[in-house]
C-alpha cells in the first residue's frame, strides 16, 4: 500500500497507561465513523506498517487504542507516527462537499468569467484553504468558501463557481 493510494487519518500523540496503548487524535470530521476500526497503516521510516487493532475507544477526535501483539516499548516507539487508511474507507461525500483530492485535475467554471482553468491543487493554508488553478501557464488561487462554490459536479469533474468580484482579473 503506498501513501498515494491512502488518506491520512491522524496521528499517534501519545502513550496510554503501562500496558502498550496510544493515543490517537483523528483528523477528521466524524471520529465516530473510525470506531470499529481494525487496522490502521503507520507510517514508519516513510514505509506504511499495517498494524491491527485489539480495542479502539472513540472520545471526540481522540481514541485510546490496544494494538494487538504490541508492548509499551514499541507502542512508545510509534508516538508521532502519521496514522493512514485506504482512500476506499472514505465516506462518500454529496452535494457541494468535497476532499482535496478528489478535485485535482476537475475544470472551474466562473460564472462571470466561464471556464478559469484546471485545479492544479489545493494548498491547505490553516487560515484559508485555496484552490491553484492553472489556465494555460497562468496561476489563479481562489479561496475554499462556501460563498464562492455554487456546484459540484462529480460526473462532469468541473467545479462551478462565483469568484469575489476582481479576483480572477488580478491573475489574468
Amino acid at each position: 500500500m503506498t501513501k498515494e493510494e491512502c488518506f491520512q487519518l491522524g496521528k499517534i500523540t501519545k502513550p496510554f497507561g503501562y500496558k502498550g496503548q496510544v493515543i490517537f487524535f483523528l483528523d477528521v470530521d466524524e471520529p465516530e465513523d473510525y470506531a470499529e476500526l481494525d487496522a490502521v497503516f503507520v507510517e514508519v521510516k516513510s514505509s506504511l506498517i499495517p498494524y491491527f487493532i485489539k480495542d479502539l475507544k472513540v472520545n471526540g477526535n481522540k481514541a485510546i487504542v490496544t494494538f494487538e501483539d504490541i508492548d509499551a516499548e514499541q507502542a512508545l516507539a510509534l508516538v508521532g507516527c502519521n496514522l493512514f487508511l485506504p482512500l476506499k474507507m472514505l465516506p462518500k461525500l454529496t452535494g457541494n462537499r468535497f476532499y482535496y483530492h478528489e478535485v485535482i485535475g476537475w475544470k472551474v467554471v466562473d460564472s462571470e468569467k466561464g471556464d478559469i482553468g484546471i485545479i492544479a491543487s489545493v494548498i491547505d493554508y490553516p487560515a484559508q484553504p485555496l484552490f491553484q488553478i492553472m489556465k494555460n501557464d497562468k496561476e489563479i488561487l481562489i479561496p475554499i468558501i462556501d460563498q464562492v462554490i455554487k456546484k459540484v459536479d462529480r460526473k462532469e469533474k468541473t467545479m462551478h463557481i462565483t469568484a469575489p468580484n476582481g479576483l480572477i482579473d488580478l491573475y489574468l
